[in-house]
C-alpha cells in the first residue's frame, strides 16, 4: 500500500456499497421510497446492536453491526445527493476529515498537544459553531442519563462554576448504585426516568445561572 494509492484502491468494497445503495434506490421500490426521516428508526435499531456487539465482544457479530450501520450513512448519503442542492458521500467523508484536522493542530500542525485534550476539543467546537453555552447542540432525543452525562462533561472542559461531585468511583459500584436507585425509586412509587429528567433540568439552570455570572 503506497502514500498515494486511492481510497477505492485500498478499500474498493466501499466503491462496491456505493453503486450496490444507488441501483437500490432506482430499483427497488422499498428503497426508493425511503426517506431521512423514515430511517430513523432503523438508525437507532442498529447503533443499539451495534453497542451490543461492542459489549459482547463477539468479533463476527462487532463486523456484521458495523456494516449495517455504515450502510445507514451510504443510505443518508445516497438520498441527499438526490436533492437538488444535496451533497454526497463524498461531501461527507470530506466534512468529517477536514473537521478532523482543524481540531487536531497538535498533529496535523505544529501546536504541542494540549494537556486537556478533551477541554480542548469542546473549546475549538464550541468557536467553530459560534455556541455561548454548554447546553448548545445537546440532542434533545438523549436519554436523561446520557444527557446529565453530556451536561456535565463540558461543564468541566468549559470550567462552567457549577459545583460537582469528584469523588472517584468504580464503574461497578457506578452501575450497581444506579440499579439500586431505581428499585427504591420503584418501591416509592417514583418514576425513576422522571425523576433523572427533574434533576438533569435543574442542572441545566445551574449551569445557565454559572454562565450569566461568568465576568
Amino acid at each position: 500500500m503506497t502514500a498515494a494509492a486511492t481510497g477505492a484502491e485500498v478499500f474498493p468494497e466501499l466503491s462496491r456499497l456505493a453503486e450496490v445503495m444507488a441501483t437500490l434506490r432506482r430499483r427497488c421500490p422499498w428503497d426508493a421510497e425511503q426517506t431521512h426521516r423514515s430511517l430513523v428508526q432503523y438508525l437507532i435499531e442498529e447503533t443499539g446492536e451495534l453497542v451490543e456487539a461492542i459489549e459482547t465482544g463477539d468479533q463476527d457479530h462487532l463486523a456484521e453491526e458495523l456494516g449495517d450501520l455504515l450502510l445507514q450513512v451510504y443510505f443518508h448519503a445516497q438520498i441527499a445527493s438526490e436533492a437538488p442542492a444535496g451533497f454526497d458521500l463524498d461531501d461527507v467523508a470530506a466534512g468529517v476529515a477536514d473537521k478532523l484536522v482543524r481540531r487536531h493542530p497538535h498533529v496535523f500542525a505544529a501546536e504541542t498537544a494540549p494537556a486537556d485534550l478533551n477541554g480542548t476539543w469542546e473549546q475549538r467546537k464550541a468557536a467553530e459553531k459560534g455556541r455561548t453555552s454548554v447546553l448548545e447542540g445537546i440532542p434533545e432525543q438523549l436519554s436523561a442519563l446520557a444527557r446529565a452525562n453530556k451536561i456535565i462533561s463540558r461543564a468541566r472542559s468549559r470550567k462552567v462554576g457549577v459545583e460537582l461531585p469528584e469523588q472517584p468511583i468504580e464503574s461497578a459500584e457506578v452501575g450497581s448504585q444506579i440499579v439500586a436507585l431505581v428499585a427504591r425509586a420503584q418501591a416509592a412509587g417514583i418514576d425513576p426516568d422522571q425523576a433523572v429528567r427533574d434533576a438533569v433540568r435543574d442542572l441545566e439552570a445551574a449551569v445557565r445561572t454559572a454562565e450569566q455570572e461568568r465576568p
